[in-house]
């Protein structure tokens, strides 16, 4: 290799001249067709020079023109392989346009300059806009050049007829030397650019390959959206079949669960019978306290049992929308000293309540009350070995009643049933809080809303407008061995 030749492979930089208004690569003047490669992005791009009115670029060998400036790193190619076979697309397929003018030697030196300056490009041409038209009907070009001036059709009528059939493919007219009007009605008519007779065979290039450019690239969005597009329906249909699925499994679940506490609910009223019935039997004879105790605790996991089968069942209800409450009109006082006489009962603690005032009314489903009483005091037995008594407050505060429940076990937990007790609650209108203090101990609120006529009146506040909790009833659960001790 020659010392021009290395010289020319070394990397440089490229520099403007501007006292002979010419782009430089380490003191080389760069001239229309030198092979090139620049850095970009820390890659060489390797292109063909050329120049249009504003300036100088890089053809690439994807058909795309890169501005060439001062400052740029570049270096030339080695002229052993610098050839026209290199510019041959690698990415995008070769450009195809159409030519249409009536002059035949027009006709035949473009497609010529184009060739040459742009391997691989594909040329149609035609005399006659009428024919030019089928051709556009047929096949979709990436740009189309066509003479302003023709018979039977001019170039402005074609244009408007193009952009009847490919509005996307950008246009060139080729229009007489000073004739601005016309250029400017055929800019304003829509075509992309202008070239002017007699045409010069560089500019001519480089607006074409502009011309080409946008077209292509306009074209890769389309086909991006469209890929977007697909892609996006995909995920929807997607995301449908995966939510089906949700729903099928979330279905099958609520028939498993309905299922078993249906299956469960049989052999837990039998053993409940039968312990019933062996009671009835035992009473009046002799047994030992061991028997009695064991008949106790058989009764209390069965009443758990049942408890938490009937959790379920609300669970799956709640889950399909099947959770239906049957309100009635009732006095919590009252309702409240029947659900604790029979925890007391079952239980075999001691119960002692104290009334302070007039009934409190709402309207509630006293079979879901039940079950939030039954699961809040559901472990009383051995809640009350760590602690001597269990408080249940009956407040009114305003519009809504409060019941509460005090020194509960906090690491007893409740699981599914406080899942429960918080949407029976919720079904009320109210709402079931929590609060833990030390020394494990928690207490539980149970929020009703009242009915119009028990709501304390504005009248019944103080004087700084606040209302304070009126206790209506308080009761106290024991276990009997200690209140015996």
């Amino acid at each position: 290799m020659s010392d021009e030749n290395t010289a020319r492979m070394a990397t440089g930089t490229l520099i403007y001249n501007s006292e002979y208004n010419c782009l430089e690569l380490d003191g080389y003047e760069l001239q229309t067709g030198d092979n090139v490669e620049i850095r970009v992005f820390g890659s060489w791009v390797p292109g063909q020079v050329a120049v249009d009115a504003g300036g100088w670029y890089l053809f690439t060998l994807d058909h795309v023109g890169i501005r060439l400036h001062t400052g740029l790193p570049a270096r030339f190619y080695d002229s052993g392989i610098a050839n026209a076979s290199i510019l041959q697309p690698s990415l995008t397929p070769p450009p195809h346009i159409l030519i249409v003018d009536d002059d035949p030697a027009l006709l035949s030196a473009l497609p010529r300059a184009l060739t040459l300056r742009m391997p691989g490009i594909r040329v149609d041409v035609s005399d006659s806009p009428f024919e030019a038209l089928k051709m556009i009907h047929e096949q979709r070009y990436d740009a189309i050049v066509s003479d302003i001036k023709m018979p039977g059709m001019d170039g402005l009528g074609l244009l408007a007829r193009i952009r009847e059939v490919q509005p996307d493919t950008p246009t060139l007219l080729i229009t007489g030397h000073g004739e601005h009007d016309l250029a400017i009605q055929a800019l304003r008519g829509g075509a992309y650019d202008y070239i002017q007779k007699p045409i010069d065979r560089d500019s001519f290039v480089a607006a074409l390959l502009r011309a080409i450019q946008t077209c292509q690239l306009r074209r890769r969005v389309e086909e991006q959206q469209l890929a977007l597009e697909v892609h996006a329906r995909s995920l929807e249909r997607m995301v449908m079949q995966r939510t089906n699925e949700l729903i099928e499994a979330n279905a099958t679940k609520d028939k498993v669960i309905s299922l078993v506490t249906h299956e469960m609910k049989s052999p837990v009223n039998r053993l409940k019978n039968i312990t019933t019935l062996l009671r009835q039997k035992l009473e009046g004879t002799e047994v030992d306290d061991i028997v009695n105790q064991g008949f106790l605790e058989i009764e209390q996991s069965i009443a758990r049992t049942e408890g938490l089968v009937q959790d379920l069942l609300n669970t799956s209800r709640l889950e399909t929308g099947m959770f239906i409450l049957h309100r009635e009109r009732r006095n919590l006082i009252e309702l409240c000293q029947t659900l604790l006489n029979e925890h007391a009962e079952r239980y075999g603690q001691k119960l002692v309540c104290e009334f302070v005032h007039a009934p409190v009314e709402a309207e509630v489903d006293a079979e879901q009350v039940r079950q939030v009483f039954d699961t809040l005091l559901a472990r009383t037995p051995e809640q009350l070995e760590e602690s001597n008594v269990i408080t249940v407050t009956l407040q009114q505060a305003k519009h809504e009643a409060i019941i509460t429940v005090r020194d509960l076990n906090a690491h007893i937990g409740l699981g599914l049933g406080l899942y429960v007790s918080r949407k029976i609650m919720e079904r009320h209108g109210g709402h079931l809080e929590v609060q833990r203090f030390p020394e494990n101990r928690s207490t539980f609120f149970l929020m009703l809303p009242l009915l119009p006529e028990s709501m304390i009146e504005e009248e019944d506040l103080d004087a700084t407008g606040q209302q304070f909790p009126s206790t209506h009833a308080v009761w106290t659960i024991t276990d009997k061995k200690h209140s015996q001790n």
